[in-house]
């Protein structure tokens, strides 16, 4: 009985550190949603958050639970799953985020999660605990999404300046204005529905390998909405370090500037969300703004600032892999 106690009381501490990654998250990710918008002062700070928290909430209305999915049994073996397990894989995830939100830099925090997960399962069974097919689209998505969406901004940047060039200044500007509200939108509806979903395959394995949720794995809907809440929380909040570094350091903006870059990325989100694939936002976002950039000129972008921003992606999943099986050995 006393033992049930002290399982049920790790189990709900865990799910709860679990929903401060998720808030976290949101925390480090709501540049993502907001800087565009801010940057080109169609919003200001503090409703562009709230704009954005509100789709990140919702986005459990359009969206499956694909990406649950594949981060819950698709990372590594559900069967060694544990609670050091869930509590290496939440610190090394949460560790890295502060500091990356603290250096000003828009890592991915997907890719923390995933880091987390494959460097506690290594250190608790080795090689043989991970799934190579889960990892791999993971991995291939993480060069994938910035290009996509560097393309899709390209490429939107294209039809709109070609669409608008008898337009005045002016008129091209108040029309964009009003379309950042929808591409903002769409953008933190694809941010809510692949994000939100990650902490969900966490506390779902979690939940399933502690007999609370029978011998079928599922997400039950208290968990969507609660983690949906959590992101939304954190983008209330808002990594303002990171806002300056996405809207201001990599390239000057204008509203059709920002119309085109989260539109590129919200299809990009959309199309990895419906795959289950667990994708970057934060990829996939910078690349919409540098290829939005370059379209004015080559040197519009800073590209010593999305070198560093490249390293920072790179170094990721090794140092949230690292800081995750560093925590599992100590609780071991």
């Amino acid at each position: 009985m006393q033992d049930s106690i002290v399982m049920d009381i790790t189990v709900i501490l865990l799910i709860l550190l679990a929903l401060t990654f998720d808030f976290l998250n949101g925390f480090h990710d709501a540049a993502n949603s907001i800087a565009t918008i801010v940057s080109t002062r169609v919003l200001t700070p503090r409703w562009a958050v709230f704009w954005a928290a509100f789709f990140n909430f919702v986005a459990f209305l359009f969206f499956g639970l694909h990406v649950a999915n594949t981060i819950g049994k698709g990372i590594i073996d559900i069967s060694i799953v544990d609670n050091r397990i869930i509590f290496a894989t939440l610190t090394g995830a949460c560790i890295w985020n502060l500091l990356t939100w603290y250096w000003g830099l828009p890592t991915s925090s997907s890719h923390a999660l995933m880091g987390g997960l494959v460097g506690s399962a290594l250190v608790k069974a080795g090689v043989p605990a991970l799934i190579y097919s889960g990892i791999f689209k993971t991995v291939v998505f993480m060069f994938v999404s910035p290009v996509l969406g560097l393309l899709l901004g390209i490429g939107f940047g294209l039809i709109v300046y070609w669409s608008c060039r008898n337009q005045t200044p002016y008129k091209v500007d108040h029309l964009f204005r009003k379309g950042q509200f929808i591409s903002a939108a769409c953008y933190s509806l694809g941010h809510g529905g692949n994000d939100a979903q990650k902490t969900m395959g966490i506390i779902a394995s979690l939940i399933f390998t502690a007999g609370m949720i029978g011998d079928k794995f599922y997400i039950p809907l208290w968990v969507v909405l609660s983690c949906h809440a959590a992101i939304a929380a954190g983008t209330l909040c808002g990594g303002w370090r990171i806002v300056k570094t996405m809207g201001q350091k990599i390239t000057k903006l204008r509203p059709v500037d920002g119309f085109c870059a989260e539109t590129g990325a919200a299809i990009t989100l959309f199309l990895s969300t419906f795959l289950g694939i667990p994708v970057s936002t934060t990829h996939t976002i910078t690349g919409a703004i540098t290829g939005v950039g370059s379209l004015k000129r080559m040197t519009a972008v800073r590209w010593g600032v999305a070198g560093q921003i490249v390293w920072a992606w790179l170094f990721t999943i090794p140092c949230s892999a690292g800081i995750a099986a560093a925590a599992y050995l100590i609780t071991r």
